[in-house]
């Protein structure tokens, strides 16, 4: 049994910022990951509203691109790890508490104790729930347009979403068709304003407020969605190619069933400002808590607090 002062689950940019911050603190730092290191930030086409993040320009004299959520992944990951942060690929199985320690199991077999967790799970994409979703996912249904977008160039795309997830991705696939329809159950946007904006005036988008996807047909792929028209009833059916969905999050907390961890009522973790949770020695940072902005400068700066304020409590209990 491996023996640490802070394990972190979950290696998002709120994990990878914990985990430096955890490693410059001089803790023994150890980050379990079940997939893939980054987190949602992998998906991010063009992370463009990072602070400080607005591309360079070359010797030439032609401006940059800003840095892709990939890069910025990688960038994060190599950050903590220069600072000392050990980060491993498994899958937490569940985590006990014994006296002032907490004992986490993994998939393999193996197990790490520590006095401290920071809980940086994040979340995942949330189901329509509507006929031929789950038939046709990887078929035409997708929560990815970076992932999957370029199976559809020049295709007819729906977006499902009214956040910013769903007017950035209409964004990216726009620039692969000019036949992207982006359909919100609500008569306006809740994604930020600029977002909302650039949405509306893209000429290869079209945004259909008050309508809602009720069925996604086909049959070795997608070929129609039936749509239904919020405010007036009307259902009618149209062609379709594929369906991007992005109707939210669900929070990732399987991995603290047993723990008596409090919760919102959408299964968020709760937390105060220093990201204490319910339960001494737990910490929860990024999209997985409750009331967080989701975002990935958020993420990152719940990250450096929860981490700033386990190397304090550690402090403490040794003293």
């Amino acid at each position: 049994m491996a023996v640490l002062d802070l394990i972190i689950i979950g290696a998002g940019p709120a994990g990878l910022t914990a985990a430096q911050y955890g490693a410059r603190a001089n803790l023994k730092v150890l980050v379990i990951e079940q997939l893939s290191v980054g987190g949602q930030a992998l998906i991010i086409d063009v992370l463009e509203n990072y602070p400080g993040n607005i591309g360079q320009t070359d010797i030439s004299g032609k401006e940059a691109k800003p840095k892709s959520g990939y890069e910025f992944a990688i960038d994060l990951h190599r950050q903590a790890e220069s600072f000392g942060a050990s980060i491993i690929i498994n899958k937490v199985k569940s985590i006990i508490k014994i006296d002032k320690y907490f004992e986490v199991f993994l998939d393999d077999g193996s197990t790490h104790l520590a006095p401290v967790v920071i809980i940086a799970t994040g979340a995942k994409p949330r189901l329509l729930d509507i006929p031929g979703e789950t038939d046709f996912s990887g078929r035409g249904v997708s929560y990815c347009a970076t992932c999957d977008g370029n199976f559809f160039k020049g295709k007819k795309i729906f977006v499902v979403g009214g956040g910013d997830a769903a007017c950035d991705e209409a964004r990216y696939l726009s620039n692969l068709t000019s036949k992207v329809i982006l359909v919100h159950r609500r008569d306006s946007f809740r994604a930020q304003k600029a977002l909302a904006a650039r949405t509306l005036e893209n000429p290869n988008i079209e945004v259909r407020f008050n309508t809602v996807i009720e069925k996604i047909k086909g049959a070795q792929k997608v070929t129609a969605v039936v749509l239904k028209k919020t405010d007036k009833g009307e259902v009618y059916e149209e062609e379709a190619d594929a369906v991007f969905i992005f109707a939210g999050t669900v929070p990732q907390t399987t991995v603290i069933n047993d723990l008596n961890i409090e919760k919102n009522e959408d299964g968020y973790i709760i937390t105060n400002h220093k990201m204490e949770t319910s339960m001494q020695g737990i910490y929860a940072a990024g999209d997985v808590r409750a009331g967080a902005f989701r975002q990935v400068v958020t993420a990152a700066a719940d990250g450096a607090v929860a981490a700033h304020n386990a190397a304090k409590y550690i402090d403490e209990m040794n003293n």
